[in-house]
């Protein structure tokens, strides 16, 4: 069978279904707090304006992102989303995260 890949302005075709595999990504394992440095800060970029607070540097699972991205948002009685070592909590709670983030024993940049 002939495969063949047709390059047409930016996009690239092919007809090999192994063409274009993605690697298997590991992820590591979750750092205990006290070795985590947790970066808090505000963004507003692309998101029309409205102000976001990003804690950005987690290193570990996916899961155990997501689980402290659900507590930081139940105690900001807030909205947001965890996902690709990033936890986007809506509003400006940059002090409060801050100091949630502190109890837990995670060491934290402003």
């Amino acid at each position: 069978m002939n495969k063949k890949k047709v390059f047409t302005g930016g996009l690239v075709f092919s007809t090999n279904p192994d063409a274009f595999k993605e690697e298997a990504f590991e992820e590591q394992e979750t750092l205990l707090p006290e070795q985590q440095q947790l970066k808090v800060s505000l963004d507003s970029k692309h998101r029309a304006g409205k102000v976001v607070t990003l804690i950005t540097g987690f290193i570990g699972k996916q899961e155990d992102l997501e689980i402290l991205g659900k507590n930081l948002k139940t105690k900001c009685g807030t909205g947001g989303s965890a996902k690709d070592a990033q936890i986007i909590i809506q509003g400006d709670y940059k002090v409060k995260v801050a100091q949630l983030l502190q109890q837990l024993k995670y060491k934290v940049k402003i």
